[in-house]
C-alpha cells in the first residue's frame, strides 16, 4: 500500500488490522500508542495513548505522519533465508525501540545497493525526499519505485530483496512493527 501525504486529512492514509496512519498538522489524543514522524526533519517520537502533552514537550510540530499502533500483533517471522534481517543494516540509525516497535532512520546512497536482506517484520515507511529505488529479489526480478517526500508505504513481512537508489536522493523513517 502506497500513499502520499499532502494536506492534512480527516481520512487515514492507511488503515488495516495493525495500524492506522494519519497525515496531520494537529496531533490529538489517539486511542492507541503512536509513533509520530515530523516530515520537515524526520524526528520520530513514541507517545502512549491519549498523552497529548507529550507531543508538545517532544517538539512534534508542523506536518506529521502518525502511525497509530493497534492491538493486533503479528510476531516476526523466523528468518530461514540465507540473508540477514533488514535491520540493523550498515548506515541505519536506531531512533526508538520498545515492546511495540523499532524505528530506524536510513539514507540510501546513490548507486550503492543495500545488502540483500529479509524482512521479518511488517513495516511502515515514511519517505522524506524525492528519489527512485530499484528493488531486486534474489532471483533477479527488479522493479523501480518512485517516492516523493511525504509518501507513506505499508509493507508486509516475508520479503527478501536489495535496494539501490537510482534517481534523486532518498531518506526514510522505517517503523518495524513487533
Amino acid at each position: 500500500m502506497l500513499f502520499s501525504a499532502g494536506a492534512a486529512s480527516a481520512q487515514p492514509l492507511i488503515d488495516n488490522d495493525r495500524v492506522t496512519v494519519w497525515d496531520t498538522t494537529t496531533p490529538h489524543a489517539y486511542a492507541h500508542d503512536i509513533v509520530a514522524i515530523t516530515l520537515a526533519d524526520g524526528k520520530a517520537v513514541f507517545v502512549r495513548a491519549r498523552d497529548t502533552e507529550r507531543f508538545r514537550s517532544r517538539g512534534v510540530s508542523g506536518q506529521a505522519i502518525i502511525v497509530e499502533l493497534k492491538d493486533s500483533k503479528t510476531p516476526p517471522l523466523l528468518n530461514k533465508s540465507k540473508y540477514p534481517n533488514a535491520f540493523p543494516r550498515p548506515g541505519s540509525m536506531k531512533l526508538i525501540e520498545n515492546k511495540r516497535v523499532i524505528v530506524w532512520d536510513y539514507r540510501w546512497t546513490s548507486g550503492a545497493p543495500t545488502p540483500m536482506h529479509f524482512h521479518d517484520k511488517d513495516v511502515v515507511v515514511v519517505y522524506l525526499e524525492n528519489g527512485s529505488l530499484k528493488s531486486t529479489t534474489p532471483s533477479g526480478e527488479t522493479v523501480v519505485n518512485d517516492y516523493s517526500a511525504g509518501t507513506v508505504k505499508y509493507n508486509t513481512r516475508d520479503r527478501t530483496h536489495t535496494e539501490t537508489l537510482v534517481k534523486g536522493s532518498q531518506h526514510a523513517i522505517i517503523v518495524e512493527l513487533k
